[in-house]
């Protein structure tokens, strides 16, 4: 329900603002069969729509392999030879931002480079490439959060088994389909700063962001599948159909009575959008004996 309370916002923020909607399957990472099929699916029941055929970024691999040759010709990459469990012992120090790589590799000499690259080809694995972030911190535009400076990792762009990370392929993407504006979950705000830094480094333009309020459970953790029915096929099952779910997530955005997300478009007020996160008390039955009352 948070995703797809999510990629209502996302649309009509672009509706709003009289931009296309672009659609991207971020599949470089493990995916489940089907499930692509199926979240296609219930955006599309629930009303939304987008601009051309959805944009599968593994069939981008030869874009994401071009612009990491251009950083590291540009000096902007450095070689990473530490374990998971060593960037996470490390990152405790107390300089280092909370989540963020400790700088352990990325002022070694030539020498140490070697010396430990043939260690890891010892072990069978190999390096991952990181970005050398060319300042301490960025800032960038929000929507909501209006302008955010916060610190820039030297986050990885090249995984050691070779791909492409997650932040190297959003970017050029990104500047592959024009989009301008990224709206998202809350969770990614503090990635936007070196997101932005990557793009500029790439002569990608920066788009503008809007970061909005994730959905939580009682616990006020990330509302998962531990706290009930949340899904749209756990919803289906409690006797929902599409236009309850649009109207309980337009309940949650102050907007009543909607059955397809143009209902919530036509009237939610975007500089009205709460950074609170939206607590859900998931139902245990159907929409007619369910109090939006218990909702925060």
């Amino acid at each position: 329900m948070g995703n797809l309370r999510t990629a209502i916002l996302a649309w009509t923020w672009a509706r709003r603002t009289d931009r296309s909607f672009v659609m991207r399957i971020e599949d470089i990472d493990r995916v489940q069969a089907g499930a692509a099929a199926r979240q296609l699916e219930d955006l599309s029941a629930i009303g939304l729509d987008w601009d051309g055929e959805p944009l599968i970024q593994s069939d981008r691999r030869r874009a994401h392999v071009e612009a990491l040759t251009r950083l590291r010709e540009a000096g902007d990459v450095f070689e990473c030879y530490c374990s998971r469990r060593e960037v996470r012992e490390a990152a405790s120090a107390p300089h280092v931002p909370p989540g963020h790589y400790p700088g352990t590799c990325l002022d070694l000499t030539d020498a140490q480079r070697e010396e430990r690259r043939s260690a890891l080809a010892a072990q069978g694995r190999r390096p991952c490439l990181r970005l050398r972030a060319p300042a301490s911190t960025w800032t960038v535009h929000d929507d909501i959060h209006g302008e955010v400076t916060a610190a820039v990792d030297h986050f990885v762009l090249q995984r050691s088994d070779g791909v492409p990370a997650y932040n190297l392929a959003v970017v050029v993407d990104d500047g592959f389909q024009g989009v301008d504006q990224v709206t998202r979950g809350d969770d990614l705000l503090g990635q936007a700063p070196g997101q932005a830094c990557l793009a500029t480094l790439l002569g990608i333009p920066v788009p503008d962001y809007v970061h909005v309020p994730l959905a939580v459970g009682p616990s006020g953790a990330r509302l998962a599948k531990r706290d009930g029915a949340v899904t749209m096929a756990d919803l289906r099952a409690l006797g929902w159909d599409h236009g309850d779910v649009v109207e309980w997530i337009g309940e949650s955005l102050g907007v009543h009575g909607a059955r397809r997300a143009a209902d919530i478009a036509e009237v939610l007020d975007l500089g009205a959008v709460s950074p609170s996160p939206w607590v859900v008390d998931p139902p245990q039955g159907p929409l007619s004996a369910y109090g939006f009352g218990s909702m925060t």
